[in-house]
């Protein structure tokens, strides 16, 4: 007995949504139907929303008999037509799964109720190991029969397909893993050692809690929750609050926002002066209608209920001293896969006289990103979010309402940088953010005792003046 296997359902888990209006378009092309059925793309975007339902697989089951006649060869032309057109649509972070178990030496397999003709090209094309589906049978003329060619591979009987699938190629049942969005692959899943809900119907959504199976969605990164049965982002669901008037002990003067993609990849990089940084940059996202996420220290994480806020929103955790990559390569999973990522190239804020440094110094990991991806580089510069909430405060000062202190934010053109040195990409980077800060930032400035003691956390005891370099230490 080898190793597991990892089994894939199609609609709603691998793709977005349902792949038979992109067949059915096909087939039209291909002359093999002549006509549009009626209420067709009520039933696709019904499909999309609650998942299978029994009349749906009925008349799936019935497909079978209105094939008959038809060419084998024609179906599986107009299939391999419109292969691409599916890969498109696969969920933007099936990729990452596919690499851990290629690394584990695990074959992929698309285990799925549509017809293997259709969709064999689709999974050769994705680079899938083998399919598992409904097959037709086919007279000697090369025409289909009328009759299936096996089981249909549905519920009970896509489970029956896929232990056939095992014991010929000697897979281990109990160390696969199993991927599906519906109640009905519950004998699949429920059949292999690792079973995981994808974007589950709300039946399944509910047996998946009760066993507890892990429950992911791959349109977003892993760990980013969503509100269960609608599939609405936690994130999306936190911007629509993420208003100015939600922060009336602060007032906000935000522009450049237009340089911020409407779509695709964007790493957006600002400087860091407060706690309050990630909530200046969560309203100037906001206003582009896009989700973001964030690379945090870990410290926010670690943090009672902010942490798993931050992490169900989509946070990048960043444990400082490690030397882990592993930040850098989520971050660019998120970035391939067209999210928006935020980060602070200064890593931390800095202390005491670095603090009133004009010379922005920062690290090398947006510079290393923004080459690893090609994803656009945009500069943002912050200004007054250290009178909201300083260094040593524990928490924002929420009770200044007769007069707010003013917190700017500048979104700058996306910086042109070489990827021949980090460090000058990085130099570079952190030049374009200081030009959008206010004069006052790019000038020497002695600061008061109370001013330095306010970028120091609290019950420090060293000496805030000889605080001259930001922490924490060196990339090398």
């Amino acid at each position: 007995m080898t190793s597991g296997a990892a089994f894939f359902d199609l609609d709603r888990t691998l793709l977005a949504g349902a792949s038979g209006e992109v067949f059915s378009g096909a087939m039209r092309t291909a002359g093999l139907v002549s006509r549009t059925i009626p209420g067709e793309k009520f039933l696709y975007n019904l499909f999309n929303t609650i998942g299978e339902t029994l009349p749906s697989m009925a008349l799936a089951r019935q497909a079978v008999t209105l094939a008959k006649g038809r060419q084998q060869h024609v179906v599986q032309e107009a299939a391999a037509a419109v292969a691409a057109q599916l890969v498109e649509r696969v969920q933007p972070f099936a990729a990452g799964l596919f690499a851990e178990h290629r690394a584990a030496g695990r074959p992929i397999v698309l285990a799925t109720t549509t017809p293997y003709d259709l969709v064999k090209p689709f999974a050769d094309l994705l680079g899938l190991d083998d399919v598992v589906a409904t097959r037709y049978g086919v007279n000697s003329d090369g025409s289909y029969d009328g009759t299936l060619s096996g089981p249909f591979v549905w519920s009970a009987g896509k489970l029956a397909a896929v232990r056939e699938w095992a014991d010929r190629h000697g897979t281990d049942m109990a160390a696969s893993y199993a991927y599906s969005d519906s109640v009905y692959d519950t004998p699949l899943l429920a059949a292999v050692g690792h079973p995981f809900a994808v974007n589950p119907d709300p039946r399944l959504q509910l047996l998946a809690a009760a066993r507890r199976w892990p429950v992911l969605h791959l349109d977003v990164p892993p760990g980013v929750g969503k509100v269960p049965v609608v599939g609405l982002e936690l994130q999306r669901l936190a911007l629509a609050f993420t208003r100015p008037l939600f922060f009336p002990y602060a007032r906000f003067d935000i522009s450049g926002v237009e340089n911020i993609p409407a779509s695709g990849p964007a790493l957006l990089c600002g400087n860091h002066r407060s706690y309050f940084d990630v909530a200046a940059i969560a309203l100037t996202i906001a206003k582009t209608g896009r989700t973001v996420r964030f690379l945090g220290k870990k410290e926010v994480f670690d943090a009672p209920i902010v942490g798993q806020i931050a992490a169900a929103m989509g946070g990048i955790r960043v444990e400082r001293g490690t030397g882990s990559d592993e930040p850098l390569r989520a971050a660019a999973e998120a970035l391939a896969a067209g999210e928006v990522v935020a980060m602070m190239p200064q890593g931390t804020i800095p202390r005491g006289m670095a603090f009133f440094d004009p010379v922005l110094k920062g690290r090398w990991g947006a510079a290393r990103l923004a080459t690893m991806t090609g994803a656009p580089v945009i500069p943002i510069g912050l200004w007054g979010t250290e009178k909201v909430w300083s260094r040593n405060a524990k928490l924002p000062n929420v009770l200044n309402l007769a007069d707010p202190p003013l917190v700017t934010v500048r979104v700058g053109p996306a910086v042109n940088l070489k990827h021949a040195s980090e460090d000058a990409d990085t130099k570079k980077l952190m030049k374009s953010i200081t030009a959008l800060l206010p004069p006052e930032a790019r000038r020497r400035y002695e600061p008061t005792d109370a001013e330095l003691a306010a970028t120091l956390p609290s019950g420090y005891t060293g000496d805030p003046r000889a605080e001259h370099t930001r922490r924490p230490g060196k990339d090398r």
